[in-house]
């Protein structure tokens, strides 16, 4: 997962609303968001080579979401999975406080992350550099692959799409066009991860495509007032097209889906 804007408690009927987009390597199996066989309560996709997930939901409104922290030093093949950290606090029933600040002395046993979880109560977000757990505010707020809210290009074009889909009556079609989005960045505005120029310009933009490594799936959860949600997923070929559609785990029909794939 590299892009996460998060509304929270922005609007009294919808306390939580999340736009997303998976990055990942395209040889890395994975499957779209469903309700987990072993965990009836849990709607999330799955890789399939760690058994994690990068974002969920539950029945109950308990939500997860993480991405890994850019940093081409720190790539140890024996750490855990980062994705574990989301499915064990979806699949728990500690607060987000509480399963954080538990998190803080073992999270040297995984590459670098980010971690955002939290309940119809409260949201909380953890990086494993600052090894902190802090509350989010209400408000808007944008996560790629460094700490929260450091504003990065499409961070900020995130959040400000975020902002402007607020006023709909449904968010969701302006979040998904901005998770589309493959605007140009100029070079000096551009961060220095240690990955070579030629790799920030592609992962600079909200969509990234590319035979061996892009955006697998595009994700807009809405929660409302009543802890009732909404998980649209909309998975995502190397050309960036999406080629299947799931509304809270469950495929769209024919009609629909040859709507969503005509979308930009």
């Amino acid at each position: 997962m590299c892009l996460i804007v998060v509304a929270w408690r922005c609007r009294a009927d919808f306390p939580l609303v999340v736009a997303a987009n998976r990055d990942e390597w395209r040889e890395r199996p994975a499957e779209p968001a469903r309700w987990w066989d072993e965990g009836a309560d849990l709607l999330a996709g799955r890789d399939l080579r760690a058994g994690g997930t990068w974002m969920g939901v539950t029945r109950q409104a308990r939500f997860a979401a993480v991405t890994n922290f850019r940093d081409p030093a720190d790539r140890r093949s024996t750490a855990r999975s980062r994705g574990m950290l989301a499915t064990e606090f979806l699949a728990g029933a500690s607060g987000p406080r509480e399963y954080l600040e538990g998190l803080a002395a073992r999270a040297h046993e995984y590459n670098a992350f980010n971690l955002i979880v939290g309940d119809r109560e409260a949201l909380w977000y953890f990086g494993s550099r600052e090894r902190l757990a802090r509350p989010i505010e209400p408000g808007v707020h944008g996560l790629s692959n460094h700490v929260l809210d450091e504003p990065w290009p499409k961070v900020i074009a995130g959040r400000a799409a975020m902002h402007d889909a607020l006023l709909d009556a449904d968010p969701a079609p302006r979040l998904f066009a901005m998770l589309s989005e493959r605007f140009p960045v100029r070079d000096e505005e551009l961060p220095d991860t240690g990955v070579g120029i030629e790799w920030e310009r592609r992962l600079s933009s909200a969509l990234i495509v590319g035979a061996d490594y892009g955006t697998r799936a595009s994700t807009v959860l809405v929660v409302d007032g009543g802890g009732a949600l909404r998980f649209e997923e909309r998975t995502r070929d190397a050309e960036g097209r999406v080629s299947f559609t799931t509304v809270n785990g469950e495929p769209v029909d024919s009609a629909s889906q040859e709507a969503f794939e005509s979308a930009p």
